[in-house]
Protein backbone atom coordinates (compact mmCIF):
# COMPACT_ATOMS: atom_id res chain seq x y z
CA UNK A 1 0.00 0.00 0.00
CA UNK A 2 1.56 3.41 -0.67
CA UNK A 3 0.96 6.27 1.62
CA UNK A 4 -0.72 8.07 -0.96
CA UNK A 5 -3.66 5.75 -0.28
CA UNK A 6 -6.25 7.02 1.27
CA UNK A 7 -8.39 6.03 4.10
CA UNK A 8 -11.40 5.90 2.03
CA UNK A 9 -9.40 3.61 -0.85
CA UNK A 10 -8.35 1.62 1.80
CA UNK A 11 -11.50 0.17 2.91
CA UNK A 12 -14.36 0.51 -0.32
CA UNK A 13 -14.58 -3.08 0.56
CA UNK A 14 -13.90 -4.74 3.74
CA UNK A 15 -10.02 -6.27 4.83
CA UNK A 16 -9.80 -9.35 4.02
CA UNK A 17 -10.05 -12.02 6.43
CA UNK A 18 -7.38 -14.10 6.72
CA UNK A 19 -7.87 -17.72 8.13
CA UNK A 20 -7.11 -18.97 11.03
CA UNK A 21 -6.82 -23.11 11.92
CA UNK A 22 -10.32 -24.28 12.37
CA UNK A 23 -11.84 -21.00 11.36
CA UNK A 24 -14.47 -21.74 8.56
CA UNK A 25 -16.21 -18.44 8.35
CA UNK A 26 -16.09 -15.06 9.35
CA UNK A 27 -17.61 -14.20 12.72
CA UNK A 28 -19.00 -10.69 13.28
CA UNK A 29 -19.05 -7.44 11.19
CA UNK A 30 -17.09 -3.76 13.00
CA UNK A 31 -17.47 -0.57 11.54
CA UNK A 32 -13.94 0.87 12.68
CA UNK A 33 -13.95 4.59 12.79
CA UNK A 34 -10.26 5.94 13.45
CA UNK A 35 -8.77 9.11 12.00
CA UNK A 36 -4.97 7.80 11.68
CA UNK A 37 -4.38 5.66 9.13
CA UNK A 38 -1.57 3.40 10.31
CA UNK A 39 -3.79 3.19 13.75
CA UNK A 40 -6.99 2.26 11.20
CA UNK A 41 -4.51 -0.20 9.03
CA UNK A 42 -3.04 -2.13 12.03
CA UNK A 43 -6.68 -2.60 14.00
CA UNK A 44 -8.22 -3.05 11.01
CA UNK A 45 -5.60 -6.20 9.73
CA UNK A 46 -5.30 -7.60 13.82
CA UNK A 47 -9.25 -7.53 13.90
CA UNK A 48 -8.91 -9.29 10.45
CA UNK A 49 -6.83 -12.09 11.30
CA UNK A 50 -9.14 -12.81 14.39
CA UNK A 51 -12.03 -13.84 11.93
CA UNK A 52 -13.90 -10.33 11.56
CA UNK A 53 -15.26 -8.26 8.95
CA UNK A 54 -13.73 -4.99 8.81
CA UNK A 55 -15.09 -1.68 7.18
CA UNK A 56 -12.78 1.06 8.11
CA UNK A 57 -13.59 5.02 7.52
CA UNK A 58 -11.47 8.02 9.06
CA UNK A 59 -14.60 10.26 9.64
CA UNK A 60 -17.86 10.68 10.78
CA UNK A 61 -19.25 10.95 7.28
CA UNK A 62 -17.50 8.42 5.75
CA UNK A 63 -18.61 5.96 8.70
CA UNK A 64 -22.32 7.18 7.95
CA UNK A 65 -21.76 6.78 4.26
CA UNK A 66 -20.15 2.71 4.84
CA UNK A 67 -22.88 2.20 7.48
CA UNK A 68 -25.52 2.81 5.23
CA UNK A 69 -24.47 0.38 2.54
CA UNK A 70 -23.90 -1.90 5.27
CA UNK A 71 -25.94 -1.29 8.31
CA UNK A 72 -27.56 -4.66 8.30
CA UNK A 73 -24.67 -5.95 8.89
CA UNK A 74 -23.00 -4.39 11.40
CA UNK A 75 -23.03 -4.94 14.72
CA UNK A 76 -20.08 -3.33 16.17
CA UNK A 77 -19.12 0.30 16.35
CA UNK A 78 -15.44 0.43 16.93
CA UNK A 79 -14.59 4.27 16.89
CA UNK A 80 -11.92 7.07 18.76
CA UNK A 81 -14.01 9.34 20.69
CA UNK A 82 -12.05 12.43 18.84
CA UNK A 83 -12.81 12.31 14.99
CA UNK A 84 -12.38 15.74 12.48
CA UNK A 85 -15.57 17.84 12.81
CA UNK A 86 -17.31 15.31 15.42
CA UNK A 87 -16.79 12.86 18.25
CA UNK A 88 -17.67 9.39 18.37
CA UNK A 89 -20.01 10.01 20.58
CA UNK A 90 -22.09 11.75 18.22
CA UNK A 91 -21.28 9.36 15.81
CA UNK A 92 -22.73 6.22 17.73
CA UNK A 93 -25.46 8.24 18.46
CA UNK A 94 -26.60 8.95 14.93
CA UNK A 95 -25.71 5.16 13.93
CA UNK A 96 -27.96 4.44 16.78
CA UNK A 97 -30.90 6.10 15.33
CA UNK A 98 -30.37 3.96 12.27
CA UNK A 99 -29.56 0.70 14.10
CA UNK A 100 -31.26 1.31 17.98
CA UNK A 101 -28.85 -2.19 19.22
CA UNK A 102 -25.85 -1.37 17.58
CA UNK A 103 -22.77 -1.87 20.00
CA UNK A 104 -20.49 0.74 20.86
CA UNK A 105 -16.68 0.59 21.83
CA UNK A 106 -14.49 3.71 22.13
CA UNK A 107 -10.66 3.83 21.87
CA UNK A 108 -9.04 7.19 22.82
CA UNK A 109 -5.74 8.16 23.73
CA UNK A 110 -7.06 10.88 25.48
CA UNK A 111 -8.98 9.80 28.44
CA UNK A 112 -9.48 13.20 30.26
CA UNK A 113 -11.11 14.44 27.09
CA UNK A 114 -14.72 15.71 28.68
CA UNK A 115 -16.62 13.47 25.53
CA UNK A 116 -14.62 10.67 26.66
CA UNK A 117 -15.69 10.88 30.43
CA UNK A 118 -19.74 11.74 29.18
CA UNK A 119 -19.48 8.78 26.90
CA UNK A 120 -18.12 6.08 29.70
CA UNK A 121 -21.05 7.02 31.75
CA UNK A 122 -23.45 5.83 29.28
CA UNK A 123 -25.33 2.09 29.69
CA UNK A 124 -23.79 -0.18 27.51
CA UNK A 125 -20.99 1.66 26.63
CA UNK A 126 -17.13 0.09 26.93
CA UNK A 127 -14.08 1.54 26.31
CA UNK A 128 -10.37 0.60 25.61
CA UNK A 129 -8.00 3.19 25.90
CA UNK A 130 -4.72 4.06 23.68
CA UNK A 131 -2.23 2.59 23.25
CA UNK A 132 -3.54 -1.09 23.73
CA UNK A 133 -2.24 -4.39 22.81
CA UNK A 134 -3.50 -6.87 20.40
CA UNK A 135 -4.51 -9.21 23.17
CA UNK A 136 -6.35 -6.76 24.78
CA UNK A 137 -8.23 -5.55 21.84
CA UNK A 138 -9.16 -9.11 20.72
CA UNK A 139 -10.61 -9.38 24.31
CA UNK A 140 -12.76 -6.24 24.86
CA UNK A 141 -14.05 -6.66 21.16
CA UNK A 142 -15.07 -10.60 22.69
CA UNK A 143 -16.73 -9.09 25.66
CA UNK A 144 -18.35 -6.16 23.97
CA UNK A 145 -19.75 -8.44 21.08
CA UNK A 146 -20.99 -11.25 24.28
CA UNK A 147 -22.51 -8.85 26.22
CA UNK A 148 -26.45 -8.63 26.00
CA UNK A 149 -27.57 -5.27 23.76
CA UNK A 150 -28.70 -2.93 26.18
CA UNK A 151 -31.35 -0.85 24.75
CA UNK A 152 -29.47 2.73 25.09
CA UNK A 153 -32.38 5.68 25.13
CA UNK A 154 -31.28 7.81 21.88
CA UNK A 155 -31.32 11.85 22.25
CA UNK A 156 -31.63 13.13 19.12
CA UNK A 157 -30.13 16.49 18.71
CA UNK A 158 -31.73 19.53 19.09
CA UNK A 159 -31.82 21.96 16.18
CA UNK A 160 -28.84 24.49 17.08
CA UNK A 161 -29.91 28.25 16.44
Amino acid sequence: MSSSQSGQEMFKEPVPTRKRAGMDQVRETILLVEDEDFVRQVTAEVLSFGGYQVFGARTAAEAMRVFRQHGGKVELLLTDVVLPGTNGRDLARDLRLLHPGLKTMFISGYPDNEVAKHSLEEPGVFYLPKPFSVESLMQKVRQVLAAAAIEVPVVKRSARP
